[in-house]
């Protein structure tokens, strides 16, 4: 699916999740799939963990934090302990 496709999957709603970017029609915040990710695992886990999700769905996390990252001016994180 076209990335600009994906990202039809994606809501944001004030009213939903205190604003955060969600999957259409569920409370599962985009963070928290690409923080699964980020911890190793992968979409099949993540889709078999949060049944209303399809694999489309990550794709579509995926694609949402690709374009943030495009369009964001990013800073560096800071080294934890410091």
């Amino acid at each position: 699916m076209p990335p600009r496709k994906l990202l039809n999957r994606i809501t944001i709603n004030p009213k939903v999740c205190h604003g955060k970017a969600c999957i259409r029609g569920t409370r599962i915040m985009v963070s928290v799939i690409l923080d699964n990710l980020a911890e190793g695992r992968t979409p099949q886990q993540i889709v078999r963990d949060y049944p209303p999700l399809k694999i489309q769905d990550v794709e579509a996390a995926i694609a949402y934090a690709a374009e943030l990252a495009n369009e964001e001016e990013l800073l560096p994180l800071r080294a934890s302990g410091k």
